[in-house]
């Protein structure tokens, strides 16, 4: 049993504000003493690390995609442990999917799955009292959803958010803030930085979500709020544990390297802790700044979070990109995710890189994007050949060749992916591991194992 005061944050579509506005509150509420969660529905790891600098322990994402429905409630449950707030940032528009199934993997799904009311972002510059016809056709449109008010955004005039309230006030719909135009600014890093400026426990994320937080608390009744996430019911479901069932393993306990920084990794935090679990020392070791691998390192993970933009620091770090070589060439196990695969390619927009793989990156116009079922192709430290994971792909750069002789993945329409190559599975598909706790398993277990030295090249 969990009892945890929550709140969704959504909005009509994209472009509301949403995002600004929850690590607003998020800061806001901190602030004033109360210890704070934050939650992301959706794969996007970069908006679930700024949620977590602005609450101060780690931002997580709830993808019913990539977990399934029914880990939504247990993982928000054992991140949300001891706070006296959860805010839960939504995806697109309240009832939108991107993978065409909003009956289980909407934000207002996620919403009613966790018994969570919904407060509606609205963008109203140019709106009047058609706002209560929009608001009304969001409450109505599912019996089950909880709207529990809205906030307003971009509002041109007191007279103006006068006239907004009274057609919301005539509906029943409380309004819990109104924000000027600007009053939400465009302050945090640049989206082409990724999660770098949270990782590197960077000072200008780290004002841009004071700022924000300063605007939440001057516009947006917090009280209020806080007394509608207090009303949330009892969520009667036993908290997600990444301890396996039989009990943490007894013995040598392998450093496993996980790359990252000061502010976190750039996985899932869920990964460092399913490894903690199955028997590992995890330490960070960070691609962009530290020039060796931390002492005794077994195994090196890199998360799907590690930005494609970072080519040029990636590879002028020839120490550690060496030190990475020799990790794989002596067969111990490597997992790199996303624009892992890049880093240890050949090279990446003809900059040298770790040359584990004998691959080269190339950035291209447009992403590639979308969730894939994908079927392993080789048995690897991920996966047994034939297992099936959900995975996600976010990527601009492209890999020539796609795969290599013992692929990592293929799925329906597309030609087989990634690769495995000794102790190595690198692919630009991120599954999440919570779904898979298996793989810490398989993980630590190969960290453990002496592996013989050979020298047949990739």
């Amino acid at each position: 049993m969990t009892v945890v005061p929550r709140v969704v944050l959504s909005a009509p579509s994209s472009g509301h504000g949403t995002s600004a506005l929850a690590l607003g509150l998020l800061a806001a509420v901190a602030d004033s003493g109360v210890d704070v969660a934050g939650f992301k529905i959706g794969p996007d790891q970069v908006d679930a690390a700024y949620l977590g600098l602005a609450a101060g322990r780690p931002g997580r994402n709830l993808d019913p995609r990539l977990v399934g429905p029914e880990r939504i409630a247990p993982l928000f449950a054992h991140g949300a442990a001891g706070a006296g707030l959860a805010v839960v940032q939504g995806t697109m528009g309240l009832y939108d999917s991107i993978s065409g199934h909003p009956e289980t993997e909407s934000t207002a799904a996620v919403a009613t799955a966790l018994r969570s009311p919904v407060v509606l972002m609205v963008d109203v510059a140019a709106m009047g009292q058609s706002v209560a016809a929009l608001v009304h056709g969001f409450r109505a449109y599912d019996e089950q959803l909880w709207l529990g008010g809205v906030i307003l955004n971009r509002v041109a005039s007191p007279r103006h958010e006068a006239m907004l309230r009274e057609a919301l006030d005539d509906i029943g719909v409380p309004v819990y803030g109104a924000l000027r135009r600007h009053e939400l600014p465009p302050v945090l890093p640049a989206r082409r930085h990724g999660m770098v400026p949270v990782v590197q426990g960077d000072g200008e994320a780290t004002r841009a979500v004071r700022r924000l937080g300063e605007a939440v608390a001057a516009t947006v009744d917090l009280e209020r709020l806080l007394g509608l996430a207090r009303s949330a019911p009892e969520l009667t479901v036993d908290a997600w544990s990444p301890a396996p069932a039989d009990g943490p393993p007894a013995g040598e306990r392998p450093v496993v390297a996980l790359a990252g920084g000061p502010g976190g990794s750039y996985s899932h935090p869920e990964t460092a802790e399913l490894l903690r679990a199955a028997g590992a020392e995890v330490v960070t070791v960070d691609p962009l700044r530290d020039e060796a691998l931390p002492a005794g390192t077994r195994a090196l993970v890199v998360g799907g979070g590690l930005p494609e933009s970072y080519a040029e620091q990636l590879s002028a770090n020839r120490r550690l990109c060496i030190a990475v070589a020799e990790l794989a060439r002596t067969g111990r196990p490597v997992i790199a995710e996303g624009a892992g695969l890049l880093w240890l390619a050949r090279e990446l927009d003809g900059l040298p890189m770790c040359g584990v793989l004998d691959a080269i990156g190339a950035s291209r116009d447009g992403m590639v994007i979308g969730y894939r079922e994908a079927t392993a192709q080789a048995g690897s430290v991920v996966a047994p050949a034939g297992a099936v994971v959900v995975g996600h792909k976010q990527h601009a750069a492209v890999v020539t060749p796609r795969s290599g002789d013992r692929p990592a993945w293929s799925w329906d329409g597309g030609s087989p992916e990634g690769f495995v190559w000794r102790g190595v599975h690198a692919s630009q598909l991120v599954p999440h591991w919570a779904a898979h706790p298996e793989i810490a398993a398989r993980l630590v277990a190969a960290a453990l194992h002496d592996p013989a030295t050979v020298e047949t090249p990739a």
